[in-house]
């Protein structure tokens, strides 16, 4: 790994010709982005209306997030290493037509399951757009300029994280949830459209593609049994059990032939040289505790706002509205003292802090705590993620060699997601968990409230038994109030879960090589590197 030893002293600059030229390359990043978000964000605040309906329990809905995180962490860094290779700029227009085709498709589930899968394969066009979008922006703009331009993305962050849950919320309030997985599809015709006339990569020299699958196979497996095993264990079966003997057993086989294999690959998956660099591997560890602070918060505050607080989905979206706020200001604002005076660690720093303390925070809410608190914990924990994310893939591409910029950006991306992908499953098997032990315990309790009801005690006697995601809002008010503080408290477990790996992250960002950013892009750093290479 290289690094650019120039002094942070001054602003990059550029003439109107080049920043026009930016604008207009990053015009088709920006609208494949905002595709990316608002299909995804448009559903989140609708997912409890959207596992009742389909009769899905809380491990369905766990796994319906889970699914869309693991096949973006799987395919992230195989979107990387092809990045490295081939067109980046056909490989973004795939991504997008992956994403959102299987989000359409997901409209017409008729079962959880059916959902499950479709949100899986949405996962696979989701890793492309996160990966080939970060080396893509590595082409066009050196880490010290990134700054400047970080408000355009804020702006369409803003329109799609607040607008999106707003808008889903509207959209399942009034006509249908299905209509949510419909509503980006005009949206990623233009994308492709823009892509197409305004993203102009430059040439790269011809390489043969060759992708690692014995070890795609390998981390599938071993990823997908961990998280399958947490899902499940304690419920269908013992912690302490043949069951938990062959799932743990296998993933670690799995773990260890996948090391193995990347060892000996001519062309690995995620090149395990990348460890020996500081920076990378201090990043992956802070990345694994931001991904499951931003995917944990996203999924259970908004179970949190319609279980635990008696909101609709489109309340639910105005609700969570401190977060995204929170996120959004702390980015643009510190991209761009990032890019003005050169300096990054103090953010990052900063950022896990208050990571950390939000979370910490938020392992304290119950059904009825003042939202004016929780709106600030959940401002606290969208600062920590904006001043952190995607920081820490800059400050590994400020290091690594332009060769491996795509592998190196998206082995961050792919332990981001993979830290939410088993933050979530491991958050959502402890609030399951949760929720049915204080049901039972408060078996008794919930029998006496039924029994005030009277003439609707029958109904909702039989509702009670139903595993399926429960419709909080509508319940007579003897039973909601139970199930609100039963959710709350299960919630609040969950974040308790989070806290240890926040805390990694500040040990992490707080180690981290306190390297000063280069102005060149990437594609100058080949050139300057192949022209080097030519001189001898």
């Amino acid at each position: 790994m290289s690094a650019d030893t120039t002094a942070p002293s001054s602003a990059p600059t550029q003439t109107p010709l080049e920043h026009r030229r930016v604008l207009e390359a990053l015009a088709g990043l920006i609208l494949g982005m905002f595709v990316s978000m608002l299909a995804s964000t448009v559903v989140s605040t609708s997912l409890p209306v959207i596992v009742h309906d389909l009769e899905g329990d809380q491990n369905s809905y766990t796994w319906v997030v889970t699914a869309t995180l693991l096949t973006t962490a799987i395919s992230t860094p195989i979107w990387g290493k092809l990045a490295d290779l081939t067109n980046r700029k056909l490989l973004y227009q795939l991504a997008i037509v992956i994403f959102v085709l299987a989000t359409a498709a997901a409209g017409f589930s008729q079962s959880a399951a059916m959902l499950i899968a479709m949100r899986a394969i949405q996962g696979i066009g989701a890793g492309g757009l996160a990966a080939v979008s970060q080396v893509l922006m590595a082409d066009i703009l050196s880490p010290r300029e990134r700054g400047r331009y970080m408000g355009l993305f804020g702006a369409v962050m803003a329109v799609s994280t607040i607008g999106g849950p707003l808008l889903g919320g509207l959209i399942t309030d009034s006509i249908g949830w299905r209509w949510n997985f419909f509503v980006a599809l005009p949206v990623a015709i233009l994308a492709l459209v823009i892509v197409q006339l305004t993203l102009h990569t430059p040439p790269r020299r011809p390489g043969k593609a060759s992708i690692d699958y014995l070890g795609i196979v390998l981390l599938a497996v071993a990823v997908s049994l961990v998280l399958i095993w947490i899902t499940y264990a304690g419920d269908s079966y013992d912690w302490w059990s043949t069951t938990t003997l062959w799932m743990v057993g296998g993933a670690v086989i799995c773990a260890v032939a996948f090391v193995i294999v990347e060892l000996r690959s001519s062309e690995p998956l995620i090149p395990l040289t990348l460890f020996r660099d500081a920076t990378f591997t201090l990043a992956v560890i802070a990345s694994i505790a931001t991904g499951i602070a931003m995917f944990g918060a996203s999924v259970f505050l908004s179970q949190y706002m319609q279980l635990s607080r008696g909101a609709t989905p489109t309340e639910a979206g105005l609700m969570t509205i401190p977060m995204i706020a929170g996120l959004l200001i702390t980015s643009i604002v510190v991209g761009g003292l990032i890019s003005r005076h050169g300096i990054w660690k103090p953010y990052l720093v900063v950022g896990s802090v208050l990571l950390t303390a939000g979370a910490a925070l938020l392992s304290t809410i119950h059904y009825d705590t003042n939202f004016a608190l929780v709106s600030v914990y959940m401002f606290l924990l969208g600062a920590g993620v904006g001043m952190t994310m995607q920081n820490l893939v800059l400050v590994v591409q400020n290091r690594a060699l332009p060769s491996q910029i795509g592998v190196a950006s998206s082995g961050v991306t792919f332990f981001r997601s993979l830290g939410g992908t088993i933050g979530v499953t491991v958050m959502g098997a402890g609030l399951a968990s949760h929720v049915t032990e204080q049901l039972t315990q408060r078996k008794g309790e919930l029998m006496q409230a039924v029994a005030s009801l009277g003439d609707k005690a029958a109904y909702w006697g039989q509702q009670l038994q139903s595993t399926s995601v429960p419709k909080v809002s509508e319940m007579p008010e003897p039973i909601r109030v139970i199930f609100e503080d039963v959710y709350a408290q299960g919630i609040s477990h969950a974040f308790q879960l989070a806290v240890p790996f926040a805390v990694l992250s500040i040990l992490a960002i707080a180690f981290l090589p306190n390297a000063p950013l280069t102005r060149m892009t990437t594609s100058q750093r080949a050139e300057e590197s192949a022209v080097a290479v030519d001189n001898g």
